[in-house]
């Protein structure tokens, strides 16, 4: 699939408080300190501004977002016809905007219907 050259992490914690007292060290480390960032119970860090290279999303153990994600990666790893749609949306949108502040938005709505494809896919497996 077509996407820009970030790596995407995903670490699960026992508590997802402590994660919030490495704030300066992942600063110091180049890292910019996101927060929840649109996701209650997440702490993101991203690292290289507009041009990124690194997502680090922490999530406590029994958030369902974990499940969300993992679902929707799994959904596209068994549907290679919705990976050619999510692809060809993603460059047609990388065309039209240059920065991820306008990106992010317009692909909100697209990737949230393929969600729920992918949650009504994994409840009758």
């Amino acid at each position: 699939m077509k996407a820009k050259p970030v790596i995407d992490m995903m670490c699960i914690v026992k508590n997802i408080d402590k994660i919030d007292l490495f704030n300066n060290q992942m600063d110091s480390l180049g890292y910019d300190v996101a927060g929840e960032w649109g996701i209650t119970g997440r702490r993101l860090y991203r690292k290289g501004g507009d041009n990124r290279t690194h997502h680090i999303h922490f999530y406590q153990f029994d958030n369902p977002e974990i499940e969300r994600h993992l679902i929707f990666r799994d959904y596209l790893r068994s549907h290679p016809e919705e990976v050619a749609k999510y692809s060809s949306f993603k460059e047609e949108l990388a065309q039209r905007f240059h920065t991820t502040s306008e990106y992010s938005p317009a692909k909100k709505k697209f990737v949230s219907e393929m969600e729920q494809k992918a949650l009504r896919w994994f409840s009758e497996k």
